[in-house]
């Protein structure tokens, strides 16, 4: 079965089930400032897992680009993956865990759908501690599908619990495990008494108490169930592959770096390991550019990390002897193998390939630079005796330049030299630790933690992008936001930066629509019904799919300011937004400018 099959086939087992096929969403979260990317499944729905309700109803279905960041330096070996798809599934206050682990079970192991070998699965579900009891239902359950008792591990909180935040919604999970090692698992063998040959496919979560306190759990009055399941891993499974990068996922985009580099994958562990991060790190840059908000290289936030990855790609390519630029004829065949399940991959494919070459060459040229750099430096290091490059100075060539530790340690060698390396490894620890005590106020708010100051920066991002609309033309496109409780970031396509008279004019017009006092309301449409009105979509939803349009003007239907395809939350009236400030405007991309706004004052919101 092939990845396409298995997509496929998720989808229409649980539209058997009368779940509602919903579109995947961006890469790139709306309005949370809690995280860079889309990390699960589950993230685009927070706002309907934790009471706002979703246009599609109560059943739902879909499949979702993935990005996880914590661990790119560990991306090489055969399993870890910077971007992945997750399969998913949901009940928002419907079924409980009685249906969502009959629904897996079956999906799993019934002929007409995966078939795998029952004996090869076990689960783990909540062990039960002071704050919540055991979850014996969900095991009841596993054991009426025929799980025998030997293969359901019971284990702690920090294995089968799901928290939204420290408070606010929260439960027990079950996970779902697959054996990958020789033969059948011997009798007793499960995740709690073998945890290296038992493989991780699917996590049912049921969200069933509120956190009020550290110590107080309420059960909740609607009960949710949310589930994922790592695409990439189970076609791995359903195809008898050691990895992941074995399987057609990752196949015709390691021929491509074999043709490239003249290298044949499976003849050498560490060349093998810069394949594996050159086919990982180009497929997560071609999915972050290709993105409808898709970033660019910089030197913060997402775009660091998008730059980050272009260069590890990059030095592992030079590893590999490929000497001029390559990146993008790797992205063409990262987009021709996804393009079916992800078109826009195919219509940013210009920007794509210019991006990354673009930011491929800046890197060969930082290169030069640190290269040259170290040969200044080289009549410094003659002196010591010791013949040793200090960590201090080889992660300075790092940070300030971009030259990495296994080139600094090449021309070290050339040279008679050795670098410290747990000197360069304690320099970077501390960089690290500086960087997170910087972002550590950063991340306040967010949908985990909505409060009516984000709500009511959400509906001014409405009004500023059509006053944007208004003064600067329809080329205006929104690329991104971000709010929390402090600030607003509301990033836009245009070509120059914005005069001191159009910054006035945007703020002036967004305040008299504040103070209009205009009616917000809500109302759910299919998509061709809402772009029929003129409302603004940002994604190109599923056909015939139901979403939510938000209005602000005093008849939606013939007298409004602005209309726009959104998932809410938003204030009722304008006037509870408070007043409007633009603080700055400057570039936040090529092509892309970026506004920083605040809001203050404003009406209480209504409960």
């Amino acid at each position: 079965m092939t990845a396409n099959e298995l997509r496929s086939k998720y989808i229409e087992f649980f539209k058997s089930k009368n779940h509602v096929e919903i579109s995947g969403q961006s890469l790139i979260p709306e309005n949370d400032p809690t995280v860079l990317f889309t990390t699960a499944g589950m993230h685009p729905l927070v706002p309907y897992l934790l009471g706002e309700k979703h246009p599609a109803g109560t059943r739902l279905t879909d499949y979702q680009k993935c990005v996880r960041t914590g661990d790119i330096d560990e991306v090489g070996d055969p399993s870890h993956l910077t971007c992945f798809e997750m399969l998913g599934n949901w009940s928002l206050g419907d079924y409980f865990k009685k249906e969502s682990i009959a629904y897996s079970y079956e999906f799993l192991t019934s002929p007409k759908w995966l078939g795998l070998d029952p004996r090869k699965i076990s689960v783990t579900v909540f062990a039960g501690d002071e704050n919540a009891p055991r979850d014996e239902d969900a095991a009841t359950f596993w054991k009426e599908n025929g799980m025998p008792e030997d293969k359901i591990a019971y284990l702690p909180a920090e294995d089968n619990w799901w928290a939204a935040g420290s408070t606010g919604p929260c439960g027990p999970d079950t996970e779902i495990f697959y054996w990958v090692g020789e033969g059948l698992p011997p009798e007793g063998s499960n995740k709690g008494t073998d945890s290296k040959n038992w493989l991780e496919i699917w996590n049912n979560v049921f969200m069933q108490f509120n956190r009020v306190d550290e110590k107080t759990l309420v059960p909740l009055p609607k009960q949710n169930v949310d589930t994922g399941m790592g695409l990439e891993r189970t076609n791995c499974i359903l195809q008898g592959k050691t990895s992941v990068y074995l399987t057609e996922v990752f196949q015709p985009i390691i021929a491509k770096i074999e043709e490239l580099s003249g290298y044949k994958y499976g003849s050498d562990e560490e060349k093998d390991k810069s394949v594996r991060i050159i086919a990982d790190h180009s497929r997560a840059s071609v999915f972050i550019i290709g993105d409808p908000k898709g970033v660019s290289p910089s030197n913060v936030g997402a775009g660091y990390v998008l730059r980050r990855l272009i260069r590890r790609a990059v030095r592992h390519g030079m590893k590999l002897g490929i000497d001029t630029a390559f990146l993008g004829n790797v992205a063409d065949a990262v987009i021709e193998n996804f393009k079916c399940a992800y078109p826009e991959l195919e219509e940013n494919s210009s920007k794509i390939k210019a991006e990354l070459s673009a930011e491929e060459e800046k890197f060969r040229l930082t290169l030069k630079k640190g290269e040259a750099e170290f040969q200044k430096l080289l009549p410094n290091l003659m002196k010591n005796p010791k013949k040793i490059i200090s960590g201090k100075v080889a992660y300075n060539l790092y940070e300030t330049y971009g030259y990495p530790l296994e080139l600094t340690k090449e021309l070290g060698e050339e040279n008679g030299f050795t670098v410290d390396e747990e000197g360069f490894k304690e320099a970077e620890k501390k960089h690290q630790e500086a960087s997170k005590s910087l972002d550590a106020g950063k991340a306040k708010g967010g949908l985990a933690e909505q409060s009516d100051i984000t709500t009511k920066y959400h509906t001014a991002t409405h009004l500023l992008q059509q006053a944007l609309v208004q003064v600067l033309g329809d080329q205006v496109a929104q690329k991104g936001s971000n709010i929390n409780n402090e600030r607003m970031r509301f990033d836009f396509t245009f070509s120059r930066p914005m005069t001191k008279e159009e910054i006035a004019q945007v703020e002036q017009i967004v305040n008299d629509k504040i103070n209009e006092d205009l009616p917000v309301t809500m109302e759910v449409k299919t998509l061709e019904e809402a772009v029929a009105e003129g409302a603004r979509a940002l994604f190109v939803n599923k056909y015939g799919e139901s979403v939510k349009v938000y209005t602000v003007g005093k008849d939606p239907k013939n007298d409004w300011f602005s209309k726009e395809v959104c998932g809410g939350p938003h204030v009722q009236h304008t006037a509870q937004i408070g007043k409007f400030k633009i603080e700055k405007e400057q570039s936040s991309s090529a092509g892309v400018r970026r506004i920083r706004a605040t809001i203050s004052g404003g009406l209480p919101l209504e409960k």
